[in-house]
C-alpha cells in the first residue's frame, strides 16, 4: 500500500497507535493527526454486489437512503469472511485503501459528499496505523486501481 501511495505521488501523514476497532475508540487519533475521521462499512446488496461506504465519523449511516441512491432493494453487512477474502481486512480495520487487494474489482466505493475536498483519516492496512490523505488523492488511488466510486449526496445525518 505504501509503495503504491509513493508511486502515485500521494502525500500523506501517518501515526501509529494502539489498536482501535470503532470510530469512538479512535477519537484520540484526531489530536495526533490532521483530518476528518471516517467510518467504513463493508456492505453487500441483495444481488451480491459489494460496497464500501466511507462517511464522516460524526454521522450515522442512513442505509435506506443509500439503498435508494444505489437503486438496490436491500443492503446488509458483508461477512467477516467476505471482507477477508476480498479486501484482506478484518472488522475494525476496514479502509478504502484495502481495495488494493480486490483483484477482481468487486467493491464499489461510496463516499459521503461531506468528505469531498477534505483531508481524510483512515487506516493504512491495520487498525494500528492511521493516515491522513487529501480527498483528491483518495480518488486518484481508487481510479488507478480501476474501481468504481460514487459520491453519496443523500442526507445521512439522521
Amino acid at each position: 500500500m505504501e509503495d503504491l501511495l509513493k508511486f502515485l505521488d500521494i502525500k500523506y501523514a501517518s501515526v501509529t497507535h494502539k489498536p482501535v476497532y470503532t470510530s469512538k475508540e479512535a477519537e484520540f487519533i484526531k489530536e495526533k493527526i490532521n483530518g476528518i475521521g471516517c467510518k467504513n462499512l463493508f456492505l453487500k446488496d441483495n444481488l451480491g454486489k459489494y460496497y464500501l461506504y466511507v462517511f464522516e465519523d460524526t454521522k450515522k449511516a442512513n442505509i435506506k437512503a443509500l439503498e435508494k441512491f444505489l437503486g438496490v432493494k436491500k443492503l446488509h453487512f458483508g461477512s467477516s469472511e467476505e471482507l477477508e477474502n476480498i479486501l484482506k481486512l478484518i472488522p475494525g480495520g476496514v479502509t478504502p485503501l484495502g481495495i488494493i487487494n480486490d483483484s477482481k474489482t468487486q467493491v464499489t466505493i461510496i463516499i459521503d459528499n461531506g468528505l469531498v475536498n477534505q483531508k481524510i483519516l483512515m487506516h493504512m492496512d491495520t487498525n494500528t496505523t492511521t493516515v491522513s490523505i487529501d480527498y483528491s488523492d483518495l480518488i486518484k488511488y481508487i481510479t488507478y486501481l480501476k474501481h468504481e466510486y460514487k459520491i453519496f449526496k443523500g442526507d445521512n445525518n439522521e
